[in-house]
C-alpha cells in the first residue's frame, strides 16, 4: 500500500514538472530561465521532503528515547513492587513497542499508588486502634512500597486489633453498668480520676488498655466485696435486733413496723 502511494507521488511530480515545462514553453520562457525555475522547483521539493524526513526522524528518536525511559521506569517499578523482570516483545515495531512499554508502566504505577494508598489507610487505622488500646504500632517500612504479603499481614493485624477493641469495649460496657449499680447501692461517689473516667458518659474517651481493663475488674471486685461485707454486717445487725426483740418481748406488729 505504501509503495503504491510512493509511486503515485512520483507520477504526480512528473506530471507537475511536465505541465510546468508546457506552460513555460507556451509563455516563451528561455531555456536558461527554465533551468533556473526547474532548479527552484527541485530545491523547493527537496527542502519540503528533507523537512518531512527530519520530522519523521525526530519522531523515531522520541519513540526510542521513550522506550529507553519506559524500560528504565519498568525496571524500577518491578524492584519497588518486588516483581520479577518483565520480558519485552522484541519482534514488533518501534511504535508498538513504545505503546506496550508505556501501558505496562502505567499499570505498575497504578499498582504502586494503590499499595501506598492502602498502606496509608491501614496506618491511620492502626494509629487510632493503638491509641485506643495502648498497644505498639505495626512494624513496617513506610518509605518503600509494601509487598502484597506485607499488606496482607497488616490487614490481619488491624482486623485482630478491631476484634480486640470490640471485645474490650463489650467488657467495659458490661463492667461499667455493674459498677454504676454497685456505686448507687453503696451510695458511693467516685473519688478517683479512674472511677470518674469509668462512670463518665463519654464512653469513647475511656482508654481500653489492658491495664485499664485489669483496673476495671479490680474496681468491680472491690465494690462487690464491699457490698458483700455490708450485707454480712446487715445480717449480723438484723440477727441481733431479733434477739433483742425476743429478750424484750416486743410484739409482732411492732416488729413488723420497725422492720
Amino acid at each position: 500500500r505504501s509503495e503504491l502511494l510512493a509511486a503515485e507521488a512520483v507520477c504526480c511530480l512528473h506530471r507537475a514538472m511536465a505541465t510546468l515545462r508546457d506552460i513555460w514553453e507556451e509563455i516563451g520562457i528561455p531555456e536558461e530561465q527554465r533551468l533556473e525555475r526547474t532548479d527552484t522547483v527541485r530545491k523547493h521539493i527537496k527542502g519540503l521532503l528533507d523537512l518531512m524526513v527530519e520530522e519523521e526522524e525526530s519522531l523515531k528518536e522520541r519513540l526510542l528515547k521513550s522506550i529507553a525511559l519506559c524500560r528504565k521506569e519498568l525496571d524500577t517499578l518491578c524492584r519497588e513492587l518486588q516483581l520479577g523482570s518483565i520480558e519485552t516483545e522484541e519482534e514488533c515495531t518501534i511504535l508498538q513497542m513504545e505503546k506496550n512499554l508505556r501501558t505496562r508502566v502505567e499499570v505498575l504505577q497504578k499498582q504502586k499508588r494503590d499499595r501506598k494508598r492502602e498502606l496509608k489507610a491501614l496506618q491511620e487505622q492502626d494509629q487510632g486502634l493503638c491509641a485506643k488500646l495502648d498497644t505498639a504500632l505495626f512494624s513496617i517500612d513506610t518509605e518503600s512500597v509494601p509487598s502484597l504479603e506485607d499488606l496482607d499481614r497488616y490487614r490481619c493485624h488491624v482486623a485482630s486489633l478491631n476484634a480486640l477493641k470490640e471485645q474490650r469495649r463489650e467488657e467495659f460496657v458490661s463492667s461499667k453498668r455493674q459498677i454504676i449499680l454497685l456505686m448507687e447501692e453503696l451510695d458511693h461517689t467516685p473519688d478517683t480520676s479512674f472511677e470518674r473516667d469509668v462512670v463518665s458518659e463519654d464512653e469513647e474517651a475511656f482508654c481500653l488498655s489492658s491495664a485499664n481493663i485489669v483496673a476495671l475488674q479490680d474496681l468491680l471486685q472491690l465494690l462487690e466485696a464491699r457490698r458483700s461485707l455490708n450485707k454480712a454486717v446487715c445480717t449480723q445487725l438484723s440477727d441481733r435486733i431479733v434477739t433483742l426483740w425476743e429478750m424484750l418481748h416486743i410484739p409482732e406488729e411492732e416488729r413488723e413496723s420497725s422492720a
